[in-house]
């Protein structure tokens, strides 16, 4: 017993380190690329196109994901995604040209996607129910710290172009070696009728755990609507270039400061009582906020305070599904947790940015505190039946 428990503090160690160097490698790239094509004149409606070649190629793989995880098991998977992304960092200074960039990055939402969707599912099926919550949020954890390092990053551009591009290449070349180390192990086989359904196991997986991908999709859409298109909104506003990335970071900060603890409360009181209470408080602090966007120190604490609350919704609302969905069709619950998150990443900046373009006389923040209001209340309306686990809800 001794020896299990010291290896699964092992590989629920080296997951997270894989998880946070593809977090900063994902954040490396937004900003980098952005400046880089800026710098070379290319339009920004262009620019904004390019960057959602992550997101395509996360919806792309998803359909093809889950048969082989359940045949292979989780650590080639991990291992073919790990090499996917770096390779493909490494292949960033080869020749710089807006497709192949485009190509690229669509390779590394297709490698990340692998390498998330097979370490989610792996925690999730094997950690103690008990603990799940705060396991999910160290990973989750994990991921904002390393997505929040990922633009320091930025700065080597100043020494050589490539030289950003070659260093996240070598960090993840040396998380992915750690992988090497574990034993491979498999999902839960399916019984009885689950096997032969196919598609229907996704509509199962879909009926027991649709509340719970709430989560995701609003985590998505705040990190791509808040980073593409707030600081469009605040230099509309007239607020300072330099405060628009202090804004966007206190709001991750604060998600990141309370990660852990919320979801060790979520393992205590239920996830669906921590997303609908987090959900209306963002929806409160930004409709708040949407008044007060004379002060940029104002906005900036209100980024704080809703980070704080809704920070943690991609993790809880993991947790949540986990919840609610029978241990075998974990792997279909947790496919269907990122394609609700690539749907809000990319659902958030077109419904931000058509909000902006005719929506003249109201805050852009009102429309993020609609979202979470919507939310909320649908957790409340809908969440409220016992989950099969009979975990408090």
């Amino acid at each position: 017993m001794t020896y299990f428990s010291d290896y699964s503090k092992k590989r629920f160690a080296i997951l997270v380190l894989i998880v946070s160097i593809s977090g900063f490698s994902q954040g490396m790239l937004l900003p980098l690329i952005s400046i880089i094509f800026e710098r070379d004149g290319v339009s920004s409606a262009l620019n904004g196109l390019n960057a959602t070649g992550l997101y395509i190629g996360t919806l792309l793989i998803s359909p093809f994901i889950e048969q082989p995880l359940r045949k292979w098991g989780y650590k080639p998977i991990i291992l073919i995604g790990g090499a996917l992304v770096f390779l493909s960092l490494l292949a960033f200074p080869l020749w710089k040209s807006v497709t192949f960039w485009f190509i690229l990055r669509l390779l590394i939402g297709v490698g990340d996607h692998a390498l998330h969707y097979a370490t989610q599912t792996w925690i999730t099926s094997t950690a103690d129910h008990k603990s799940l919550g705060k396991g999910m949020a160290i990973y989750g954890l994990s991921f904002s710290t390393g997505f929040a390092v990922g633009p320091l990053m930025v700065k080597l551009i100043q020494i050589t172009e490539a030289l950003p591009f070659i260093v996240s290449s070598i960090l993840c070349l040396l998380a992915w070696s750690f992988v090497f180390l574990l034993k491979n192990e498999k999902p839960e086989r399916l019984t009885g009728d689950l096997h032969a359904r196919g598609w229907q196991r996704y509509k199962m997986a879909f009926v027991f755990g649709w509340i719970a991908f709430l989560g995701p999709f609003v985590y998505g859409f705040l990190e791509s609507s808040l980073n593409a298109l707030f600081p469009v909104y605040a230099l509309r506003k007239g607020f300072e270039v330099g405060m628009i990335p202090i804004i966007l970071s206190v709001f991750t900060f604060g998600g990141i400061l309370t990660q852990v603890p919320l979801g060790a409360i979520g393992d205590k009181v239920g996830r669906r009582r921590v997303l609908m209470i987090g959900s209306f408080g963002g929806a409160v602090i930004f409709g708040i906020a949407s008044f007060l966007e004379h002060s940029q120190i104002a906005v900036a604490i209100a980024f704080f305070f809703t980070g704080t609350l809704v920070g943690s919704m991609f993790s809880l609302g993991i947790t949540y599904m986990a919840d609610l969905t029978p241990k075998e069709l974990l792997p279909t619950g947790n496919l269907l947790c990122g394609i609700a998150l690539s749907i809000g990443s990319l659902t958030g900046p077109f419904l931000g940015g058509v909000y902006i373009e005719y929506v003249k006389n109201y805050s852009f923040l009102l429309l993020v505190a609609m979202l979470l209001l919507v939310v909320a209340i649908v957790l409340m309306i809908f969440g409220g039946s016992k989950n099969k686990r009979s975990a408090p809800i």
